[in-house]
């Protein structure tokens, strides 16, 4: 079979700074990595492009891809490839040895759908699999549509499953996550408006109902008619009950504590960003000195924004996405929803809905906790958010990430750059 010219689209962006991992991963090396999986089963690679990229603190690094194939029958096929570098390859994943400037790089890789630590995955992307799954828990009978909602190599997907009897989703995770997945439904079942756990297999998929409503994100986007008030928001919140502090986490911070977090994400951002790094200490220096305050523990959502809630006429009718939902501090929820408002200010065609909610939240949030509580809060979610634009390898990423890091430095107080 005659070799295609290979497409590369390695990261204009790539300098000799960045970790091993990454200039493997996004640079010209990684054209011969995949061809070398892909010439084992018979496809030539003929393009490659990064689509999703998650970096670690230590420089670990998660690299999703669009690659065109062309196979030994003339075939030509869009694929999704996956690229894992350091402690958390799973077992499973095809592992190869890698070097760029004599450094050796070791990648755990593999073709969608078949992620080795979503063994679920292989069949909730099959809707003739779902069909059979679903119908053997006795859930939905009949054909079935698929649509993927999202996927993080190695993490979770969500998968929506169109059904005669409606709309279902697959959540699909590592095996190991399953329980504690289920535990927080279940303390949520009756008091929140998240969905319940209709189903659950043992190689890591939980089966979720459609809710109601509508998402709050298009309505921030659009005109604000039917935005819940900021007392209903309160009313949610609210509603988790007291079990939920005291479920099972992953690790020992307090759940949606950006101020915990944002020396790693500020870790992050001065590795592939060199020239932010003086801004960067800068600011985590600021938040460090930040007092905090005193906040007693209460049950949280964890990740509690826009794009979390189902409304309906000004009132919420639904809680999505409480896997991290636990013990934190309630102040957090708010300093999260009011940054990823402060960023839809920066980045939709028309703000001003945005503008005026987040202002509209924000006075009400003052009633409760002080500014200077509440500012470097959210200044640290802002930290997060700037990794953003690098995860999903925007064209100009440099520049929005500039731009959500001046955000976060306003929100904490700091001069603007010149």
């Amino acid at each position: 079979m005659t070799r295609p010219a290979l497409d590369l689209s390695p990261s204009p962006h790539l300098t000799p700074a960045w970790p091993a991992s990454l200039r493997l991963l996004l640079g010209r090396p990684a054209g011969d990595l995949w061809s070398t999986v892909l010439d084992a089963h018979d496809g030539r690679l003929a393009g490659l492009r990064a689509t999703a990229v998650t970096l670690q603190p230590d420089g670990a690094a998660t690299v999703q891809y669009s690659a065109a194939v062309t196979w030994a029958d003339g075939r030509e096929t869009r694929e999704v490839l996956s690229a894992m570098t350091g402690s958390r390859i799973p077992d499973g994943a095809a592992v190869l040895e890698g070097a760029v400037e004599g450094a050796g790089v070791t990648v755990g890789v593999w073709r969608w759908p078949l992620d080795p630590a979503l063994p679920a995955l292989s069949w909730a992307a099959s809707a003739a699999g779902v069909a059979a799954r679903l119908e053997e828990m006795g859930l939905a009978a009949g054909p079935v549509r698929l649509r993927l909602r999202s996927y993080r190599a190695g993490r979770r997907a969500v998968v929506e499953a169109t059904t005669a009897a409606g709309p279902l989703f697959l959540k699909v995770v590592r095996p190991g996550a399953v329980e504690r997945m289920v535990e927080r439904h279940a303390v949520l079942d009756g008091w929140a408006p998240s969905p319940r756990v209709l189903a659950t297999t043992d190689d890591g998929v939980l089966v979720l109902p459609g809710l109601p409503g509508s998402p709050l994100r298009p309505i921030v986007a659009g005109d604000g008619s039917g935005l819940p008030a900021p007392a209903e928001l309160e009313r949610v919140l609210d509603t988790l009950p007291p079990a939920l502090a005291y479920v099972r986490t992953a690790g020992r911070r307090m759940t949606g504590d950006a101020l915990a977090r944002v020396g790693d994400h500020a870790a992050v951002l001065g590795m592939v960003a060199e020239d932010l790094r003086p801004r960067l200490e800068a600011l985590t220096a600021t938040l460090a000195a930040v007092d905090p305050g005193e906040h007693p523990p209460v049950p949280v959502h964890g990740d509690f924004y826009e794009s979390q809630l189902l409304v309906h006429d000004g009132r919420v009718v639904g809680l999505l996405d409480v896997d991290t939902a636990g013990r934190g501090h309630r102040i957090d929820d708010w300093a999260n929803l009011l940054a990823h408002l402060v960023l839809l200010e920066q980045i939709l065609p028309e703000p001003a809905t945005a503008g005026r909610y987040r202002r509209e939240l924000e006075a009400h949030v003052l009633r409760r906790w002080p500014a200077e509580q509440l500012r470097p809060r959210v200044a640290a979610v802002l930290v997060g958010l700037a990794t953003g634009p690098f995860r999903v390898q925007q064209a100009d990423w440099p520049v929005g990430t500039a731009a959500r890091l001046a955000l976060a430095e306003e929100w904490a107080g700091l001069p603007s750059p010149g």
